[in-house]
């Protein structure tokens, strides 16, 4: 025999450690469990937000020009009231379309729908203009308006129709250049 002592260890019963291993392992399942759960909450959470969000787009797409179509009402009870009185006198028939004119471009004005009106005068832009024609013009720059066929609309900053315009050329020198007429006939 020997005379080194057995080394000894401080060991656990097998079935202590067996009970503290089972321990171990339904706690991590619990916290599995209890993940698991959090995930597939917050994922149908995710889903119901994702179907609100497309039912209210869905809603907004449908409904969104309602308020516009509200201001219009009165428009159309207006043209309707004219033409049931166009027996009436031209003046109060002018009366009545004027006052049509004047709800239509307050609807237009809380719809934020303006007219662009460009002046004579003032440079063409093809973002906001659309050139019917171009016309010579001695008084004109060139690419400046020189007149307006019909008006343009805008909605907020998106061009909905462009302003029908007429624009300046420059002038083309039919009977030759003055100038170089004179060098020639001088030599």
């Amino acid at each position: 025999m020997s005379d080194t002592p057995a080394p000894q260890h401080d060991t656990v019963p097998a079935s202590a450690e067996d009970k503290t291993l089972d321990k171990l392992l339904a706690e991590a399942q619990a916290r599995i469990d209890e993940q698991r759960d959090a995930w597939m909450r917050a994922l149908a959470e995710a889903e119901n937000v994702r179907k609100r969000a497309q039912a209210d787009v869905a809603a907004a797409h449908k409904f969104a020009i309602e308020r516009f179509a509200e201001s219009l009402l009165p428009v159309m009870d207006s043209l309707e009231a004219a033409l049931g009185a166009a027996a009436g006198s031209p003046q109060a028939l002018r009366d009545g379309v004027e006052l049509t004119l004047r709800q239509l471009k307050a609807a237009f004005q809380k719809a934020n729908l303006a007219e662009i009106i460009p002046v004579a005068g003032e440079r063409f832009d093809p973002h906001r203009h659309q050139a019917m024609a171009a016309v010579e013009s001695e008084n004109a720059e060139p690419n400046s308006i020189v007149s307006v066929m019909q008006k343009g609309y805008s909605l907020h900053d998106r061009i909905i129709r462009p302003t029908l315009v007429t624009v300046a050329k420059a002038l083309e020198n039919k009977g030759g250049d003055p100038i170089s007429d004179a060098n020639l006939n001088s030599n």
